[in-house]
């Protein structure tokens, strides 16, 4: 069977054969599909199953059918649809409560380092519209490319995609990715929490998007320095992260406490 390129791949990059999905392994790889071997044992069917390594020693996952925003500007309509929002706000929940549970193999390797510690869950860690499989703009099938996930707070994880499907990024970078409605950030904000069950301070949820985004740039850059190729051409995309961060660090107090209606 032939192979087809699929899109993004800013890390590994990845193919298709048929249902199968074949990606280059990373040392952190066992360590990744025991977590989706632990999220399959669970019944959660929002993410790719393992399959083990093809013969030239890839990793084997199984294809999440969908649409996503991979290489795609402006993004799908769907990526700003009340809806999908909705969906992954409560996407992120079911895993963060399953990963809690989880038990990492005696030689766990993640791609940023660590082991899981008592009270942290396994984050994605880049659930984002690039990487989300979405079916007929309506229903969200998963989230793919575990290759970054690893032990986090909840609120780190819920951070990174609070800043890309909200979008909390300054209104030229939304524009470009085809959100024009900056006066409807804060009912978003509230819409993704609300579905994912949010129960802490959200002004102090907003200092934790400032942190993780500050901590994602820096680490490409400390990645792009040593050379790796992938993140460099990453670095305009930390620019960015990084002054989503200042952006969101200058939104008001009832930015983060009011709850504004269809009409902002």
């Amino acid at each position: 069977m032939t192979e087809e390129t699929l899109p993004g791949g800013n890390t590994v990059g990845a193919v298709r054969i048929g249902d199968v999905v074949h990606k280059a392994a990373s040392p952190w790889t066992p360590t990744v599909h025991a977590l989706l071997r632990h999220l399959e044992a669970a019944g959660f069917d929002g993410a790719p199953r393992a399959l083990g390594f093809d013969d030239q020693g890839r990793e084997m996952l199984t294809f999440l059918p969908g649409e996503t925003a991979a290489g795609r500007f402006p993004w799908p309509a769907w990526a700003f649809t009340d809806g999908i929002l909705i969906q992954v706000g409560q996407w992120l929940r079911r895993v963060h409560d399953v990963t809690a549970g989880f038990v990492p193999p005696a030689d766990e390797r993640w791609f940023t380092g660590g082991r899981l510690q008592p009270g942290q869950v396994i984050g994605h860690q880049d659930a984002a519209p690039y990487n989300a499989a979405v079916v007929n703009g309506e229903r969200l099938a998963g989230f793919f490319d575990w290759d970054t996930a690893g032990p986090s707070t909840r609120d780190f994880d819920l951070a990174f995609a609070a800043l890309w499907w909200v979008p909390l990024c300054p209104p030229d970078v939304a524009a470009g990715i085809g959100f024009h409605h900056s006066q409807d950030r804060s009912r978003r904000l509230h819409l993704l929490l609300d579905a994912y069950g949010y129960e802490g301070d959200r002004h102090a949820f907003g200092g934790a998007i400032v942190r993780r985004a500050r901590r994602q740039a820096a680490a490409m850059r400390r990645m792009a320095a040593a050379g790796d190729r992938a993140a460099t051409a990453l670095l305009p995309v930390a620019g960015y992260i990084e002054r989503s961060a200042t952006d969101v660090e200058s939104l008001p107090d009832y930015f983060w406490t009011r709850r504004p209606g269809p009409d902002g």
